[in-house]
């Protein structure tokens, strides 16, 4: 089997490596920034998205099983504890949730399953960061 049949190795792979993971990256911050349903959540960012956006694409990415250079620069630290103090609430959770899966939606994956596996497990661990 050569390299270019090879199957993907691991699910960063298969949903189309650091390309597809800052297209979904910079289309969520992108509808967070300009649409009004997502007010509250924007309201909990600083003003400056550059560095958020960096930090979930590195988060995504090692996430999904590519490299860990997140964990290696954030070390202990998890989604969860990054997340602890910021006051997620249902409300912001439900904001994050519809955003992040419109960008999967319109920049995820060529496989559609694969983008909606991926949306459902993100979808979890939101509402796990808001208690629900």
């Amino acid at each position: 089997m050569n390299a270019e049949t090879k199957p993907p190795s691991t699910p960063y792979e298969a949903l189309g490596g650091a390309p597809v993971i800052t297209r979904i990256v910079e289309r969520f911050y992108d509808l967070m920034e300009s649409e009004a349903e997502y007010t509250e959540l924007r309201a909990m960012h600083a003003a400056d998205l550059a560095p958020m956006r960096q930090s979930l694409a590195g988060w995504l990415s090692a996430w999904a099983g590519g490299p860990k250079d997140w964990f290696e620069q954030n070390p202990g630290k998890c989604v969860m504890s990054a997340h602890r103090g910021l006051g997620v609430g249902k409300e912001t959770a439900r904001q994050w949730v519809h955003a992040m899966q419109r960008a999967i939606t319109e920049c995820g994956p060529d496989n559609r399953d694969l983008g909606q596996m991926m949306s459902e497990r993100l979808t979890m661990m939101a509402h796990g960061m808001a208690g629900d």
